[in-house]
C-alpha cells in the first residue's frame, strides 16, 4: 500500500538528516533540516527559517524546482487531521501575493501535530 499511498499524492514522513546531501549548497550556514515529509518523488522541508518545496519533474527526476518560503512570507496555514472515515490529512499553506494556498495530502499517521508545531514556530516567531 506504500506504493499506492504515494501515487495517489499522500505524504509520508521522511529523517530530515537523510536529507543533508540534497540540501547540500541550498541550506544556509546554521540552518538545519528540523521536519521533512516526502509525497511520491515531492519533498517538503520545515528549517527554522523557511519551507523549502523539492519538486522532482520529469521522467527521470533529473530536473528539480526548489522552491522556497520564508516564514515571514505565510500569511495563515491550516493541518486538518484524518478522520474515520477520512483517512487523508490536509496541509494548506497561503503565501502573501498569492491567491491559492499550496495544498498537501498527507497519509494517516504522518506526524500532523508536528507539522503544525513547525509552522507555529516559524510564523509566530
Amino acid at each position: 500500500m506504500g506504493l499506492l499511498d504515494g501515487l495517489l499524492g499522500h505524504g509520508s514522513a521522511v529523517d530530515a538528516a537523510s536529507l543533508e546531501r540534497r540540501l547540500e549548497g541550498i541550506l544556509i550556514e546554521g540552518e538545519t533540516a528540523r521536519l521533512a515529509f516526502k509525497i511520491i518523488r515531492d519533498v517538503f522541508v520545515f528549517t527554522e527559517r523557511r519551507v523549502i518545496l523539492i519538486n522532482v519533474q520529469g521522467v527521470t527526476g533529473s530536473k528539480v524546482e526548489f522552491l522556497s518560503v520564508p516564514y515571514r512570507a505565510i500569511v495563515r496555514f491550516s493541518v486538518e487531521t484524518a478522520g474515520t472515515f477520512d483517512l487523508d490529512a490536509e496541509l494548506k499553506i497561503w503565501v502573501s501575493g498569492t491567491p491559492q494556498p499550496i495544498e498537501r495530502t498527507l497519509k494517516k499517521g504522518t506526524d500532523v501535530r508536528g507539522i503544525q508545531r513547525a509552522l507555529a514556530e516559524g510564523v509566530l516567531r
